[in-house]
């Protein structure tokens, strides 16, 4: 009971506090945290850290229930909805790729974000096992440059 109080009273604040508000401003607050607008989309973008998938993942059911595979351009993230697609840039080589977000990493792991080995060695980090990124969210609908491949 004490947890449901809990909760509703923090929702109740974050309501009040115009944290859910979305205008036509150039920046809101979602629930998913901070977010501004280009071109009236809204985009969202994040700073960590980037490993990619072990070997031993090949062929396993991921979150969504798609089977995972190395090959793909895939990623694992804790925080966004699955099926939303984002670019992720090697802030160290400047090399970007668009990955859709198909699985969740353990819930105790301090990394942004997994990708897949295909992914990586296109950001040009698998010798380094992991490196510095930002992730831009794109949306739920491919991007262009995906959808007409």
């Amino acid at each position: 009971m004490m947890k449901y109080i809990f909760t509703l009273w923090i929702s109740m604040m974050a309501l009040l506090s115009g944290a859910f508000a979305q205008g036509n401003s150039a920046s809101y607050v979602s629930a998913y945290g901070p977010v501004s607008t280009r071109n009236g989309k809204p985009s969202k973008i994040q700073y960590g850290t980037a490993s990619y998938y072990h070997d031993k993942f090949e062929g396993r059911k991921t979150a969504n229930g798609e089977i995972f595979t190395q090959k793909g351009m895939t990623c694992a993230h804790n925080t966004l909805p699955l099926g939303t697609w984002i670019r992720v840039t090697n802030l160290s080589s400047k090399k970007t790729v668009v990955v859709r977000v198909t699985d969740r990493l353990h819930r105790k792991n301090p990394r942004l974000v997994d990708l897949s080995k295909a992914a990586a060695k296109k950001l040009a980090y698998t010798g380094h096992g992991l490196t510095k990124v930002k992730v831009e969210v794109l949306g739920k609908n491919p991007p262009e440059t995906v959808a007409k491949k």
